[in-house]
């Protein structure tokens, strides 16, 4: 094997694979000079096996992104289901009336609002996806990281050694490239655990995505294919660890009751996951040689489903930046890097203060701020032009947003 690769990307989850595909799409170099560096590449799923407990929210930029490196069309139907509206409401309004507000793709014009998908199938045809196109897959721990001018200096943990133009660490919020790169972070953490499972509901789910938001934190039903709603059920890390010591009954009840018996009685058909939640974003996206992408940049509040869309628009901005080096310009040109920095880091901001934001304003128990909340629901709900700008900003239609290149004509940025 080489010791020396144009672009070597550290982290083998969603982000990295598609990095890499696109590396390879845009033909900014040869597949072989690719590569991806993670401790473990996962197992293949296994196509009987039920759906992961978590899922993406994936909008039309993103679909847009996974279609340029020939991932969507790997996707199976049955693990992705498109929705057609969003329906948001307070705890203290109701889901079809007072401090409500409804999106839906009919106007806007568009055949969706997004798509609900399979995290670990999602992740497995990533990887297929730039293993088929020829990059070079290398298992072992990221040890020792050494920037020069020129280069890259990788050591693994195995006792390999590697150069590389071009470093990107893809590794997720607890990032050992930014680590090794000496790049600090800044946020804080939320005392809320967000908790994953999967239910059926006496109502159907209409093929829409749904969120009530409690004093507590958010609730969101987003719809799966065979009728099933994946929730993600934000409250705070106590309330969190006293639901999760529920019985399967005692929790369903709970959850019927959060979710104000807008879907009925509502039953728990899946085990319970639960992570903390945090806004965290790093100081620096850049060095000499090395670049920082997805959550290994910036980790927001789930509440508008945006990470993973982030961290795909990070992907597509970079590459567009890296086609359109000019001169002698080489990949890991600092000056070139400063390019993504400067775009990205300032969407990333926005969307990460938005949110942090809207968690702030809708998860307490403030009577006054609770009035205000549901008049602004409401207020938003009759205003077309503004519900139309929120949607097309939240499908990644709108904004300071890659020129995709699925047709290959577009121009670079």
């Amino acid at each position: 094997m080489s010791r020396e690769f144009d672009i070597v990307i550290v982290g083998a989850g969603i982000i990295g694979a598609v990095t890499a595909g696109l590396v390879v799409s845009r033909g900014l170099c040869a597949p072989n000079r690719v590569a991806i560096i993670a401790d473990r590449f996962p197992t293949d799923f296994d196509a009987n096996a039920d759906w992961e407990l978590r899922v993406f929210a994936l909008s039309r930029a993103s679909e847009r992104v996974l279609r340029e490196c020939r991932v969507w069309e790997r996707m199976p139907a049955d693990r992705r289901c498109a929705y057609e509206r969003i329906c948001v409401w307070d705890a203290s309004g109701s889901p079809q009336g007072r401090g409500c507000v409804i999106f839906d793709c009919a106007e806007i014009g568009e055949p969706n609002l997004g798509s609900i998908v399979d995290a670990r199938v999602l992740q497995a045809h990533c990887l297929r996806a730039a293993r088929d196109a020829g990059v070079v897959f290398i298992e072992a721990a990221l040890r020792g990281l050494e920037l020069s001018d020129a280069s890259a200096h990788i050591a693994l943990g195995d006792g390999r050694e590697f150069r590389c133009k071009l470093l990107v660490g893809a590794d997720g919020t607890a990032s050992r490239t930014r680590e090794l790169l000496g790049i600090g972070t800044a946020g804080h953490a939320y005392d809320q655990d967000a908790m994953v499972a999967h239910v059926r509901s006496e109502k159907p789910h209409q093929n829409s995505a749904w969120q009530r938001f409690l004093p507590s934190g958010p609730l969101a039903f987003l719809p799966l294919p065979d009728g099933r709603s994946s929730i993600v059920w934000s409250t705070s890390r106590s309330d969190a660890a006293r639901l999760r010591a529920l019985d399967a009954r005692a929790f369903s009840a709970e959850l019927s009751a959060a979710s104000d018996g807008a879907f009925g009685a509502c039953e728990l058909v899946s085990p319970i996951a639960g992570f903390p939640l945090q806004l965290q974003y790093a100081e620096d996206y850049v060095a000499p040689n090395a670049v920082l992408v997805g959550d290994a940049a910036h980790v927001v509040h789930p509440l508008a489903g945006q990470g993973l869309n982030l961290g795909l628009l990070d992907c597509a901005a970079l590459v567009e930046v890296l086609a359109g080096a000019t001169g002698a310009q080489q990949v890991g040109d600092l000056r070139l890097l400063r390019r993504y920095e400067r775009w990205r880091k300032s969407e990333n901001l926005l969307a990460a203060a938005a949110m942090d934001g809207i968690d702030r304003l809708f998860s307490n128990g403030n009577p006054v701020l609770a009035s205000l909340r549901s008049a602004s629901l409401g207020a938003v709900g009759q205003l077309p032009f503004i519900k139309r700008q929120f949607a097309r900003r939240a499908l990644g239609l709108s904004g300071d947003v890659p020129a995709f290149r699925v047709d290959r004509s577009s121009p670079h940025r």
